[in-house]
């Protein structure tokens, strides 16, 4: 399949540029015409939230770049890079009462793959989602876990 570097944005490391960065990737996915994007916001949301919440990238001056690609029609790559922590990301099991911990399980389900690469300032985490109705690899919701009264969230 062929790759094309699409765009790449980098942003400061606070929770106003998450709605931005979303935004972004789909409207350059969509401009190279990418049409399910929901997956792919999707996982853009849990990987820069990530970064803001989990790395450097949140200290004063911090930045997280996101760089899109695209794989031929019906795939898109996005790396999300940030300024480094002392853990490697990796994909836990959170309990029912726990707020946090279900994000990278939910990009595990929504990508084709993914992945962690160590850079020299950082991390970089990407993901391979489709962007096709028909080539979805996930169920609507299905292992997703709700959030719990305790979180804030009504369920």
């Amino acid at each position: 399949m062929t790759k094309q570097f699409l765009a790449e944005i980098c942003l400061p490391g606070v929770e106003a540029s998450v709605p931005l960065i979303r935004h972004f990737a789909g409207r350059v996915l969509a401009a190279a015409g990418h049409h399910n994007l929901d997956g792919v916001q999707l996982v853009v949301t849990e990987l820069v939230g990530n970064a803001i919440v989990h790395t450097r990238s949140a200290w004063m001056g911090g930045l997280v770049t996101v760089e899109v690609t695209a794989i031929g029609d019906a795939l898109a790559r996005i790396e999300v890079s940030d300024e480094g922590a002392a853990t490697v990301p990796r994909p836990r099991q959170a309990g029912d009462g726990d707020c946090h911990g279900r994000g990278l399980a939910l990009v595990e389900r929504l990508s084709a793959r993914w992945g962690v690469r160590p850079q020299p300032l950082g991390t970089t985490v990407w993901a391979e989602v489709f962007t096709t109705e028909d080539d979805m690899t996930r169920d609507e919701g299905a292992g997703v876990a709700q959030g719990s009264p305790a979180c804030g969230v009504e369920v």
